[in-house]
């Protein structure tokens, strides 16, 4: 599929901060992503994302999540496992109005619940928006 079918473009990588070389960690894949999306974001890092059980640390955490999928806190936590410190947890769900589309005050809620900040939303695809989440500096 190119870019434009699935309305992601090259871009995603340079939204999301990331650069070849870098690891990143997928959590939350399930046959609905955008794999435009997944690609852009390979392409950028010049390697495959690397899944949950990786088991060593990474630069970044792509986390695909959809209303309905559980506990985001607990979700957000356990992204934060493998994590660098100064790494990003990038939160991607379907946009407002979308299917399964997640409450933006959800997202506002749970990222300090879970110890971290929300800094920016990004579009990644026509579907699809990234909301980056940090722990704070003073931390």
């Amino acid at each position: 599929m190119s870019p434009s079918e699935g309305g992601a473009d090259h871009g995603v990588g340079d939204r999301l901060g990331l650069k070849p070389g870098m690891v990143v960690q997928e959590l939350g894949w399930d046959e609905d992503v955008d794999d435009s999306v997944r690609v852009a974001i390979e392409d950028a890092i010049d390697a495959d994302m690397v899944d949950g059980d990786h088991g060593d640390v990474v630069d970044a955490v792509v986390l695909w999540w959809r209303n309905g999928d559980g506990d985001l806190v607990d979700a957000l936590v356990d992204a934060l496992t493998d994590l660098a410190g100064g790494g990003a947890v990038w939160l991607v769900s379907p946009k407002v109005g979308r299917p399964n589309a997640v409450d933006p005050s959800e997202v506002a809620e749970a990222g300090p619940i879970a110890g971290l900040s929300n800094t920016t939303t990004v579009p990644v695809s026509a579907d699809w928006a990234a909301t980056k989440l940090v722990a704070p500096k003073g931390r």
